[in-house]
């Protein structure tokens, strides 16, 4: 068997997962806990901001501070349920495209999230390598992780009904392409791949079905804001949310035409060259195609 050559993606092509998952699974409780940890976070005002795991654009109008915002997904549908939710104008750069070959110059962003999406990386280091590639010394980098330290999983290996260790540093696989971290593992490969950790927030304390099935996701979400902070000491909640920075001074300025944002993915060449229907690499000669207003850069 030949050996890949990058780690395996998850792909949500044709998924339900908005509608199943956000608009009818009973997760307004923690929807709202991330937009209060997001407004906390987000520097008031930007340039550029990428998006990385951006589905189909539920953080989105919570970046209302940046002129541009360049949402990334796998998954061309889920990139079509954004466009459907904030429309095709030039404030909005669509690319499908795989997190561990970023297609994007280097430097290029004053800012990034990336929300429920490091739990389906395979090698978390590598994709955090590939996110401080494409930031501008002194960027803002807010990154949400799935914690495996946290209560539940804590009492259920004291009572012996789950047979990792939430206490080692290794992450915990317990689905296909779905990950729970350590905080210091998440903290340690934030830092060797060049960024310094500024604010640390526990997020969703009350993700108990019992209590979002009796009290208002409104009142769970405001008792939550109260104790986000907490973070800074201790990090036991099932979502961690982290304000990074990257590296460096702030250098540089970000090019108004969108197709100076991106190289080729495969042999990093850029500039680009670009028609409305097609990107090219001058270099290599691989042809990306520009469908339904989406830089398509899976190479399918």
């Amino acid at each position: 068997m030949p050996e890949e050559k990058h780690p395996p993606v998850i792909d949500y092509e044709g998924s339900d997962y908005q509608t199943r998952f956000w608009e009818t699974g009973g997760r307004d409780y923690e929807d709202r806990c991330e937009a209060i940890a997001l407004k906390r976070l987000l520097p008031q005002s930007g340039k550029l901001m990428l998006e990385l795991g951006a589905g189909a654009g539920r953080n989105t109008p919570r970046y209302q501070g940046f002129e541009r915002v360049v949402l990334l997904d796998y998954s061309r549908t889920q990139l079509k349920q954004a466009q459907e939710r904030l429309g095709t104008s030039e404030r909005y750069i669509y690319v499908a495209a795989d997190i561990y070959r970023l297609p994007f110059v280097d430097s290029l962003f004053d800012a990034t999230t990336m929300i429920r999406t490091l739990h389906h990386m395979a090698d978390a280091p590598a994709a955090l390598r590939q996110v401080r590639n494409v930031l501008q010394p002194g960027a803002t980098f807010i990154l949400e992780y799935a914690n495996k330290r946290n209560l539940k999983a804590i009492l259920r290996y004291a009572l012996r009904h789950q047979t990792w260790s939430p206490f080692e540093l290794e992450p915990v696989e317990f689905a296909p392409l779905n990950f729970d971290f350590h905080p210091r593992a998440v903290r340690g490969w934030l830092r060797e791949a060049g960024f310094q950790t500024e604010k640390i927030l526990a997020v969703s304390h009350f993700r108990v079905g019992m209590l979002k099935r009796t009290i208002p996701a409104s009142i769970l979400a405001g008792l939550d804001s109260l104790f986000q902070w907490t973070g800074a000491l201790w990090q036991f909640t099932p979502s961690v949310f982290i304000k990074a920075r990257a590296e460096g001074e702030e250098t540089g300025s970000i090019p108004a035409d969108p197709i100076a944002f991106f190289k080729c993915p495969e042999c990093g060449h850029a500039p680009l060259t670009g028609s409305e229907q097609q990107t090219s690499c001058p270099a290599c000669k691989r042809k990306w195609n520009i469908s339904d207003g989406i830089y398509d850069f899976r190479g399918e």
